[in-house]
């Protein structure tokens, strides 16, 4: 009688064993050392990025007083990504990607201090910012698609979910303490000082990925030429339902979901009436939302929960953006832009890992590259209509009919393509 107790007792420990080492553990991808070196120096750079974000929104904002300057920078700084994604995925399936990570770093770093540089001087121009955020979004479109698709190289696939959880978690953790260290920094010390602290902070990747022991790189053997890869992408995305529809969630949020961030320091200082240490803080607000919505990730497990969890992301988060377009006290806003951060959390890190579990080894760089296309690439055209609809008819009406907009297309996509909801 005691045998079938043992048994099952037995059955049990080994599904609790399988769990750990599919990442069930909350904090799993943080046992590979290589992911623990990236996950610091990320954290760091991050930070700097997300205080030069703040610094540079609000010194676009002062040169010019113009939303539609706002747009036009947004433009600049994503619109690289719309012409080369696709192609910094084939780059990325045939290079090193750690020293593909470590030149874009270094990259990033230098243009940070050619803006530093032109603020203590006093030089900075409109057409400085816009030159050096495209240069920035040149950089992004081979830097996204080689970060994603190095992941996998770090943790193994079975740590995959759990590190894409992590990342997210450690990216919105900067997004908390960037926007308001920069805050203040702009505040006290003036942008220069942002710029330059954002510089530095990329020496930590650059370690990082210099401490790292990796496999030598083994490069595949590609007959095809570029432009057959790029289209051999494409048609298994086509092929593939659910990951079109995906990459169309993705596109959409991209278009009418965070362009708002874009008009941000206009409408902080236009309807909430407050100053660039405010504006720090709603942009930490919404880092806070995100970090929450990063460990209510980390710690859900089972099956079949991210494609709800997408779903409702997808429809709550234009409804508070809506909300938080006409919201003119201070508090609430804050409140407002929290759920913002975890709707925003929750929908990308959905969309990525069910794009990263989904495709084969091969084609990872070619598809995060379109993933990057979607989510980035496309992001400028939101950022310049928002602008200059900003300009035309309001900031607060803009942001609304960009909100009514994500909402109707949302449903739409979740209405064609139902088996999203169900993707586990």
């Amino acid at each position: 009688m005691e045998e079938p107790v043992v048994e099952e007792m037995s059955e049990k420990t080994s599904d609790k064993a399988q769990g750990a080492r599919t990442g069930a553990e909350p904090f799993a991808a943080l046992r590979h050392r290589n992911f623990q070196l990236y996950f610091s120096g990320q954290l760091v750079s991050n930070a700097g990025t997300w205080m030069q974000t703040i610094a540079q929104g609000w010194l676009v904002y002062e040169l010019t007083h113009s939303d539609l300057a706002l747009g036009i920078v947004g433009f600049a700084a994503a619109v690289p990504a719309l012409i080369v994604s696709p192609w910094g995925g084939v780059v990325v399936d045939r290079v090193p990607k750690r020293t593909l990570l470590i030149i874009t770093q270094a990259s990033a770093m230098l243009l940070a201090f050619i803006l530093a540089g032109l603020s203590f001087t006093n030089m900075v121009q409109e057409w400085h910012i816009i030159l050096l955020a495209g240069g920035l979004g040149l950089v992004n479109a081979f830097d996204g698609p080689g970060r994603q698709a190095f992941v996998v190289e770090m943790v193994g696939r079975e740590d995959l979910p759990n590190a894409i959880a992590l990342n997210s978690l450690m990216v919105n953790s900067a997004r908390v303490i960037g926007p308001a260290l920069g805050g203040i920094l702009l505040a006290i010390f003036g942008v220069a000082w942002c710029f330059t602290i954002n510089g530095i902070s990329f020496l930590a990747v650059i370690i990082g990925l210099w401490a790292m022991q990796v496999q030598p790189h083994r490069p595949l053997i590609l007959m095809e030429s570029p432009w057959k890869l790029l289209v051999s992408g494409v048609q298994y995305v086509s092929k593939q339902i659910d990951l079109g529809g995906l990459l169309l969630l993705s596109l959409i949020f991209s278009v009418f979901g965070i362009s708002y961030a874009t008009v941000l320091p206009a409408f902080v200082e236009q309807v909430l009436h407050q100053g660039a240490a405010s504006y720090g803080w709603v942009n930490a607000a919404v880092g806070v939302g995100a970090v929450t919505g990063a460990l209510m990730i980390a710690n859900q497990h089972g099956r079949s929960w991210r494609g709800t969890w997408l779903v409702i992301a997808g429809i709550a988060f234009p409804v508070v953006l809506g909300a938080f377009a006409y919201m003119s006290f201070y508090a609430i806003s804050l409140a407002l832009a929290f759920g913002l951060g975890v709707g925003f959390m929750v929908q990308f890190t959905m969309i990525n890992t069910l794009l990263q579990t989904r495709v084969e080894d091969q084609l990872r760089g070619r598809v995060m590259a379109l993933y990057t296309l979607t989510f980035f690439g496309f992001s400028p055209i939101g950022n310049l209509v928002i602008g200059a609809l900003a300009q035309a008819v309001g900031l607060s009406e803009s942001i609304l009919i960009f909100a009514v907009l994500g909402l109707a297309l949302t449903v739409l996509v979740l209405w064609k393509i139902p088996q999203i909801k169900d993707l586990p």
